[in-house]
């Protein structure tokens, strides 16, 4: 069985993220689109909104170079929950656990490529990985 989902989009907003005794999680919407000409030869395009949640370390590296409107590669798998609303209202949450991400957007990608090497260059010494 496999539970693999693979997303480009851009940000819906800028990471929120929590921080728990032993770890941290990143939570951002993610847009994908899609276009298509419809009968009448105009263009449509749909747009689908995706929760992601990204966690550990690389939740960290999301909230310093991911911002609303950013473009990125998401790697997951789907989950779902539920809970229960103030108002007593039973919901179901589908989200994506991202377990690999690459920032799409030049600036961000070169950024985070040169805090990585200098986070090589910090932790080649002593044989401890950056993540």
């Amino acid at each position: 069985m496999l539970n693999k989902v693979i997303l480009i989009g851009n940000l819906g907003q800028d990471p929120d993220v929590r921080q728990f005794e032993t770890n941290s999680v990143a939570s951002f919407s993610l847009a994908t689109s899609e276009s298509y000409i419809d009968k009448t030869g105009q263009k449509q395009t749909i747009t689908e909104w995706h929760r992601i949640n990204v966690w550990g370390k690389a939740a960290e590296t999301v909230q310093k170079y991911l911002k609303k409107g950013s473009k990125v590669y998401v790697e997951g798998k789907i989950t779902y929950r539920k809970y229960t609303d103030a108002q007593g209202v039973e919901r179901n949450v589908t989200e994506v656990k991202a377990d690999n991400f690459r920032f799409l957007d030049s600036a961000s990608s070169s950024e985070a490529k040169k805090d990585t090497a200098k986070e090589d260059e910090r932790y080649q010494d002593n044989g401890e990985l950056p993540f």
